[in-house]
């Protein structure tokens, strides 16, 4: 079928994964839809094969079935998450660490849904998330180590113990990030009892509420001691983080909307029962302190926001960003592009259509929880207000 024959939006929809750390109908209260009664964490909408996106009367059963057909990849992978309580400490792979990880693990024949594979595919992961309701928490890069070290002075006088001082010394150290993190990671009675004596200073106060929130999910985890040296951030509706390859992270609680590269790359590093390899994970974790992951908007137009992430760590420019909608407005697509409506009610046109063109077929209502693919780069008229997202290609 030719490109011109192909409708430019097409109606598309996935099932919610059914994580434990999921919100119960968490999704579905976020668009607006009847709930499953049990945890949903995520919904995907791209052509990962992890979970591939159904196209609804299009000449194509699912996303990665268009990618097949038309010979292309779609260079993005949009998320609704809904998070009720941690997920895990992880960080993702460059570009050539995800390549390199996926073909080695591949000629030693790790089979893919292997609980000890690291590398599900050859792609980056590099992420932004935009929170959707006010006090979405994470854990995002790492702090500086005086501060570290700073609270571990605190909750060291606070026990009467001197358990926390061999992590404080590594830490103080030579490499201290790198060395403090190994340090906790490397398992043994040394860092198990400075996790609990860490855990028994922090009960009571809201300062390490944190700790004790952590030690309640994941009792004994050294990721508790580990969420310890990052930054704990909260964000208003909204507000973003950029997180690029090398930066550790968790989110913590609440719901947003994340873009990311099309990958299901993830180095754990503590608070999962999941696998954690800990000599791959220290090889693409960036050890430095992190100044700000906040990522800061730019206005396009009245009503419409681009989150356009930095250059990421490795050099390559990021191939997508993260348009948000709130009125009528006419939008420049580069390429394939997915919107979803979280509020309110919106109509896509195709602002070039010819005016003696059946309208209909130009043109698709989206209201709250509908998701549309734009198969080809467009100039789109959105009518309507509420909260629409649109990733796109850069």
């Amino acid at each position: 079928m030719s490109a011109s024959a192909t409708p430019l939006f097409v109606e598309v929809g996935n099932d919610p994964r059914p994580y434990a750390w999921g919100r119960v109908d968490g999704v579905a209260q976020v668009l607006g839809a009847p709930g499953s009664g049990g945890p949903e964490a995520e919904l995907w909408l791209g052509a990962h094969p992890g979970s591939p996106t159904r196209a609804v009367d299009a000449p194509w059963p699912t996303l990665v079935a268009w990618e097949q057909a038309n010979g292309a990849t779609l260079p993005f992978l949009l998320k609704i998450l809904v998070a009720a309580g941690p997920l895990s400490l992880q960080a993702h792979p460059t570009s050539a660490q995800a390549a390199a990880g996926f073909a080695d693990e591949e000629a030693r024949g790790v089979p893919l849904e292997a609980a000890h594979r690291n590398y599900k595919d050859p792609f980056a992961k590099p992420e932004l998330i935009v929170a959707l309701e006010d006090g979405f928490e994470a854990l995002c890069g790492f702090r500086p180590v005086d501060e570290i070290v700073a609270d571990l002075d605190v909750l060291s006088a606070r026990a009467g113990s001197d358990a926390l001082q061999p992590w404080r010394d590594v830490l103080s150290g030579s490499d201290g990030l790198r060395a403090g993190f190994s340090w906790l990671l490397a398992g043994g009675a040394g860092p198990e009892v400075a996790v609990a004596v860490l855990v028994a200073a922090a009960a009571g106060d809201a300062r390490f509420e944190l700790v004790t929130r952590l030690a309640e999910a994941y009792p004994g985890d050294p990721g508790i001691a580990v969420a310890l040296m990052l930054h704990h951030i909260t964000l208003a509706a909204g507000e973003s983080l950029w997180l690029p390859a090398g930066n550790i992270h968790a989110y913590l609680r609440g719901a947003g909307v994340e873009l990311m590269g099309p990958s299901d790359n993830v180095l754990r590093g503590g608070l999962t029962p999941k696998h954690v390899d800990v000599p791959e994970l220290e090889r693409v974790l960036t050890f430095a302190p992190s100044a700000d992951d906040r990522l800061l908007p730019v206005e396009l137009a009245d009503g419409v926001r681009s989150y356009r992430p930095r250059i990421h760590a490795s050099g390559a420019d990021v191939p997508f960003e993260l348009l948000a909608v709130t009125a009528d407005a006419t939008l420049r697509l580069d390429g394939p592009s997915l919107a979803i409506v979280t509020d309110g009610a919106f109509t896509l046109a195709d602002a070039d259509a010819d005016a003696d063109a059946d309208a209909d077929a130009d043109a698709i209502a989206v209201s709250r929880g509908v998701a549309v693919f734009v198969t080809r780069a467009a100039t789109v008229r959105a009518s309507g207000s509420g909260r629409l997202w649109i990733a796109t290609a850069r």
